[in-house]
Order: C-alpha cells, then structure tokens, then sequence
C-alpha cells in the first residue's frame, strides 16, 4: 500500500513509496513509445552515412536506373535554417554538405524518406558519396601534437587546471611511498533498451516532434536555428523513453533535426528509427580516458600529495565535453583530504564520432583511478584499505581539492561506519573454482552541471 505523511496539511512524499504514474502502462504494454506511434500518411526515414573517418564530401550521386519517384532525398542544401546543432558550441553539422568537411566514420551525408522501411534501405544502396579521404587521428595522447588539425591549432577542446597548496613537489619528496600508475578507459556504449527513434511533422509552419529523450528543451533550443522559425513554431513532445543514461540528451537534437528536415523537403510525416547497429556506430558514447595518477603518503597512510593528469577523447565535435572534463578534474582527488594536490585535465578532437553525456559525467574515469591508487597503497603499506579511506576522509571543516570549505554535514565517516557495521565474514568456499570477495568503492559526486564553476576553475 502506497503511504503518504500528511504534516501540518501538507502532503509529504518523503520516505514513502511513490507509484510510478506510467508504471502499469509499462508492464501492461499500454505505453506508446515512439516507434508504437503511427499517423496517416507517415514515410520513413534513414541516413546515408559516412564510411570515411576523414574527408572532403565531393558530391553525391543518384543512380539513374533506380526508380526514385517514391523517394524524397534531403541534403544540407534543405536545412532551412543554419546548418549546426545548437549546444555548447555551434561546430556540429546536421548534414555535412557537399564540399565540406567530413570529420568521423557514420556522419550524416543525406537522407532519404520512402513510403516503407525496406525501400528506405534500397534507396540508400543507390546513393553514392564521393569522398577525397583525408588522414585521421584516433591517438588522443596524439592529438595535440599531430598534424591534423580538427579544432584551432592543438585540437584541444578546453584545459582546465586545479592547485591546492605550493609544496607538491616538496611533500612527494617527504613521502615515504609514492604510487604512480597510468589508468586507461575505452569508450562506453549506453545500451539503453530503445533505440534512438524521432517522428516528426511539418504542417502549417510549424514543426510537431515527438520522440525518445532525456532532454526536450535541448531539442527546442536547436531547432530554431537549424529549420529558421520561430520558438512557437516549433513543438517538441517526449514519448515513453525506453533508457537514455545520458545517451538521449543532447544526440536526440540530431535525429530530431533530421526528421524535420525530411518532414519539410516531402511534405508528410517523417519516422526515424535507428537500428541498434547504426545506434552504436553513430550516436555519442561515454568519453574515453588516459589518466597518470601520482600519490604520496605516509607509512601510517595519510596522504601527502596528489598529482592528476587526465586526458579525455572528445571525438570529432565539441557536444558536451567540457562540462564532462569539468566533472572529471573536479572529483579527480576523490573524497579525500590532501593539502597539497594538482589536477591537470584536457579533452581532445580527434576522428572518432562524438562523445558525450553518459552517466556520471566523466567522474567514474577519474574516479576509477584514485581508488584503484588507495588499494595499490593499502598493500605496499600491509595496512587495510578500509582503514586509509577512513583515515583521510573529507570530513566537516575540511578543503577539497578546489579549496571549498565543508561548513554543513559531510557525512563521509558515518557512511563508512554504516558500511563496517554491516559488513559480514564471507563464507568461505568449498573448492578453488569460486572465490569469494567483498568489493568497496569511496566516492563522492556532485550531481548536474557546474554552472559559472568551469569559469572559477579555469581562472585559478
């Protein structure tokens, strides 16, 4: 039964269950997500996609025996607007037009509308792309280096750095252990349920999307540049989304762009569904990261110093990466008192397709390596890892590593207290072909963008 505290005539949700209001729908299979959605008269929609990672778009060519009289093909020179994906920056095409610049492998080049999904898909088999290849670069520890260069001179998208005390050097010197490892992290596919699936209309001059997001008023944001109207012309309506995990909030301004750029050149609604191959080769994944993480410490185990590099794979457009690298630098030192720590962190272009939000906003990367750090240390020292994070945790009154003072509960020991009293002696196992282990992760995150704290950071 479903409790709800009434205090003072105010209806209080707190430490109660609350029933999901699309919860029977759901396992009933009542709920219309976008691809359940059909409206008279509705074509479908599929992108011709790139095979070169780096290139000059010539041209494309149409096959002349192909009966294209069914068939509606779009191209940049549609976009009824400005051709970019409103964001952070605007660098990101919706279409790549002919004469520019390809910049990774399954970028968008045209796009087709048929009155089927099978004739959607034998049209793309007569489309051609003539591409002039260009070198790639994948390497991020490249990047800033190389000779190709995808963004200004040093293909870095932002730096940010971070320094707490002026006595590093000194106190690793001082330190009686110094634990210095590289982390690498390879790019992470969200794998939400649902692929990415838009539909949209373009009737009356004004343009009706629905689809699978996290984020409709990102969308809204980057249609009115891109389809040239006006903010009440155009309507953005979330359906049922089947997962996103990061990966429905800003890569559904794309698709979404391209149904209503196909919706407008045919006149008739436009249904994009992506297949789950093409949903992992093109849309955003979590950033991929090298990180060099140096520690000092005591024989006791209280931590000297801190010394992060991180270094994040951007891929071939902006999207959101700098605020992913923000949260990266800002928990690179973990929940830990140091007075002496410093954080170096870029994020790079290179010829992958774009990376972007994933949950956790490029925390796990860095924190990841700082506890892998804290076991390597526990074991050097013959001291318990569990007894170090104690011992150095941020408590009330403390500075973290971008100089904030805890002034209200911090909480960090009696977590740790929660976690040890509940803790049980593992069973032990009947034979060598199990083993058995309890895993612990100290963590602390700051949830949601940082606001004006990139500007702090990159001012200090």
């Amino acid at each position: 039964m479903i409790k709800t505290r009434v205090e003072s005539g105010i209806s209080r949700q707190v430490g109660v269950s609350i029933k999901r209001v699309d919860g029977v729908d759901k396992v009933s299979g009542k709920a219309l997500y976008v691809d359940d959605r059909k409206v008279p008269n509705m074509l479908y929609g599929k992108t011709l996609r790139s095979t070169h990672a780096h290139g000059l778009f010539k041209r494309l060519v149409k096959d002349p025996s192909f009966d294209w009289s069914d068939i509606t093909v779009a191209t940049a020179k549609d976009i009824p607007g400005q051709n970019f994906i409103k964001l952070i920056e605007n660098d990101q095409v919706c279409l790549v037009a002919e004469g520019g610049t390809i910049r990774h492998h399954d970028e968008a080049l045209a796009l087709v509308a048929a009155p089927t999904i099978e004739k959607a898909n034998e049209a793309l088999l007569h489309l051609t792309a003539e591409v002039e290849p260009l070198p790639a670069l994948f390497d991020m520890s490249k990047a800033e280096t190389s000779t190709v260069k995808l963004w200004k001179d040093d293909n870095v998208y932002k730096s940010f750095l971070i320094e707490k005390g002026d006595q590093l050097e000194a106190a690793f010197a001082s330190a009686d252990l110094v634990v210095e490892s590289v982390y690498n992290t390879p790019a992470q596919e969200q794998m939400y349920i649902e692929p990415q699936g838009m539909l949209a209309h373009y009737s009356d001059g004004v343009y009706h999307i629905v689809g699978s997001m996290q984020c409709p008023y990102y969308i809204h944001k980057a249609m009115v540049p891109l389809l040239g109207c006006g903010d009440t012309e155009v309507i953005v309506e979330q359906s049922v989304t089947g997962g996103g995990f990061g990966g429905k909030e800003e890569y559904p301004s794309m698709l979404a762009g391209h149904a209503a750029v196909l919706s407008r050149a045919c006149g008739a609604p436009v249904k994009m569904i992506y297949s789950r191959e093409e949903d992992i080769a093109s849309t955003t994944k979590r950033h991929p990261s090298k990180v060099i993480h140096r520690m000092g410490f005591k024989n006791d185990g209280t931590i000297l110093a801190i010394d992060v590099d991180v270094l994040f794979d951007g891929g071939a457009y902006l999207t959101l990466s700098p605020v992913v690298l923000s949260r990266g630098v800002l928990h690179a030192a973990g929940p830990y008192k140091c007075d002496n720590t410093r954080i170096k962190g870029r994020v790079v272009a290179t010829n992958h397709p774009p990376h972007g939000a994933f949950r956790g906003f490029g925390a796990p990367q860095t924190t990841f390596a700082y506890e892998r750090q804290i076991q390597k240390a526990a074991r050097a020292l013959k001291l318990d890892a569990f007894a170090i994070r104690e011992k150095n945790a941020l408590k009330k009154g403390d500075t973290t590593a971008t100089e904030q003072l805890l002034e209200d509960s911090v909480g960090s020991l009696e977590v740790l207290e929660a976690v040890k009293q509940k803790a049980r002696p593992l069973l032990v196992p009947r034979s060598d072909e199990w083993r058995f282990g309890r895993g612990l992760a100290f963590y602390n995150h700051g949830a949601g963008f940082t606001g004006s704290g990139e500007s702090h950071l990159e001012g200090k």
